[in-house]
């Protein structure tokens, strides 16, 4: 039996997933929690949040995500391959940073509006 506590609102519910009864969930408030607990034992995921270089900016990195969750045991690969990205200003909320990183058919995308700056 594995624990948990579920992180898919505030409630936190502590969840117990038993691995050897179809990953049955028990201790949740909300049917919620019952994906959560199954998902994260059986093919867990996670949303990134990171930073890319920019050029032309006020700041020398720009904050990013991935657009949509993707599988916990491609977060390294990612990591790796948002380290070798440069872009240039102006960007804005939204835009493309990667299509499809790592083959997980997410993409990356940029969280914050920055100008290109004028000397």
């Amino acid at each position: 039996m594995k624990e948990l506590i579920c992180i898919t609102c505030p409630r936190g519910c502590h969840l117990k997933v038993d691995e050897e009864n179809d990953y049955k969930v028990t201790g949740n408030s909300c049917p919620r929690g019952a994906v959560y607990g199954k998902k994260e034992c059986t093919h867990p995921t996670r949303v990134i949040t990171s930073t890319v270089k920019i050029e032309g900016a006020s700041q020398a990195r720009v904050s990013v995500k991935t657009a949509t969750d993707v599988p916990k045991e491609k977060i390294f690969d990612i990591m790796e391959t948002l380290n070798h990205i440069t872009m240039q200003a102006p960007v804005h909320r939204g835009d493309l940073v990667e299509k499809d990183v790592c083959h997980t058919g997410v993409d990356v995308i940029v969280t914050k509006d920055l100008e290109k700056i004028t000397c």
